[in-house]
């Protein structure tokens, strides 16, 4: 690349990916990738947490993939994906079996425990639908600064769990869309309202599997300005050094 380049839908920014394989503790292999900064250190991890694999979700969901695409280049911030157990993505299938959100936590955990071996700097979880369910059960024990909720249905999470991060100083930041169809904005002020810090952002015109670049851009900006706020707001176009 060579000259200035418009970033939408599939453009791919540079960035150093690396094929890994982690290892739960009840013995699984799962496939993931890390992409991180090229001749720049990150300031900020991510960890996401993909959609529900029985209905389509993987770590290649769009708004995850365009993310490891843009986030390093553009806001240098590392970006960890993986397939949870038993879920299959063009990038290959992870050990074991769906567990309907319980022996996932061994997932997360995973993913976690390689991020801090790598020392990789300033971990946020950032969830999508099934994915923020595992953040909210299992996040508040892992080692981590907070989580970004994508599109949170909140159909596992039970109110228990969600009052436990009242009582965290790790940060929650809840983006719902518009028009989901699950759990709309004010509904979900309702539902966080548990957690006196958690703030709900509500997405103009989004829904919940934030199809469209406009939908896409919004969910990264926020998650950057959560996570690297002195690269927001990302830019539009890229001009190669």
């Amino acid at each position: 690349m060579s000259e200035a380049v418009e970033i939408r839908s599939s453009v791919e920014l540079p960035s150093h990916r690396e094929a890994l394989t982690l290892h739960t503790d009840d013995g699984l292999d799962l496939v993931a990738e890390l992409a991180t900064p090229v001749g720049k250190p990150a300031v900020a991890t991510i960890i996401a947490l993909h959609p529900l694999p029985t209905h389509g979700g993987f770590m290649d969901s769009h708004v995850l993939r365009k993310a490891a695409n843009r986030l390093p280049e553009l806001a240098s911030i590392a970006v960890l994906r993986f397939n949870t157990r038993g879920t299959a993505s063009p990038h290959g299938q992870s050990q074991g079996e769906f567990d309907h959100g319980n022996a996932e936590k061994f997932d997360l955990a995973a993913a976690v425990t390689f991020a801090k071996q790598r020392n990789l700097p300033n971990l946020w979880l950032v969830g999508w639908s099934f994915g923020t369910e595992l953040a909210l059960k299992y996040g508040i024990d892992e080692d981590v600064l907070g989580a970004v909720l994508l599109s949170p249905p909140l159909h596992r999470t039970s109110e228990e769990e969600l009052e436990r991060w009242a009582h965290s100083d790790k940060r929650l930041i809840a983006l719902v869309p518009e028009l989901d169809d699950y759990l709309q904005p004010e509904a979900a002020k309702q539902r966080f309202s548990v957690i006196p810090e958690a703030q709900v952002i509500g997405i103009d015109g989004a829904k919940h599997l934030w199809v469209g670049e406009a939908a896409t851009t919004s969910v990264l900006n926020e998650i950057v300005k959560v996570v690297n706020p002195a690269a927001f707001p990302l830019p539009a176009v890229w001009l190669p050094a």
